[in-house]
């Protein structure tokens, strides 16, 4: 957890801060990509997109996605 203010973590994305007050609060009807990329990049993530009606990923796929050892293999 990163503990930023609003105005904090606006400042790093580059957008309002109201746009963030917004967005939290269920405020906000829509987001561009570009605001969404930029509030990712500020906090540290990305965004993965994949095909469309792929359906739910099962535990191995999560597990792969994070370069895990599956839960099986652990000890």
């Amino acid at each position: 957890a990163q503990r930023l203010t609003q105005a904090e973590l606006a400042r790093r994305a580059r957008i309002g801060r109201s746009t963030l007050d917004a967005l939290e609060n269920g405020r906000l009807a829509e987001l561009g990509f570009g605001k969404i990329a930029r509030i990712l990049s500020a906090l540290g993530l990305t965004l993965k997109l994949g095909e469309a009606n792929r359906g739910r990923p099962t535990l191995e796929d999560l597990l792969a996605d994070t370069d895990e050892t599956p839960l099986k293999d652990r000890t």
